[in-house]
């Protein structure tokens, strides 16, 4: 299972009861997500810390620095440990691997909440 299904079957389609996810937008490059990320339309952007050869904490940062009024992003983090990084990159979310869905449910519906 790549890291995409896992997040994509760890949320499901409804995280909580009053939270509904209506769509997923994947992109395979960091180019592809920036120019996603400006077109605008997200409520959270999922990011993968781990990934190659652009990691998702060095794209988090470059979107925070770069993008106005930037949506908050989620990043997955290679371990627990890993957590400051997360705060380097201006996540305001995280969650380690190994990727438990409880965990990443409840952060996503929470990450949902907060942005409205």
């Amino acid at each position: 299972m790549t890291v995409r299904d896992a997040v994509r079957a760890g949320v499901g389609r409804r995280p909580a009861r009053d939270v509904e996810v209506g769509s997923w937008h994947e992109c395979a490059t960091a180019p592809a997500v920036i120019e996603a990320v400006q077109a605008g339309g997200f409520d959270l952007l999922i990011l993968d810390g781990e990934a190659q050869p652009t990691g998702g904490l060095g794209l988090c940062r470059q979107l925070k620095d770069e993008i106005f009024e930037c949506p908050p992003v989620l990043v997955l983090t290679g371990r627990p440990q890993d957590g400051w990084l997360a705060a380097w990159s201006m996540a305001e979310h995280v969650v380690p691997r190994p990727l438990e869905p409880t965990a990443l449910a409840r952060t996503v519906s929470a990450a949902l909440r907060a942005n409205g």
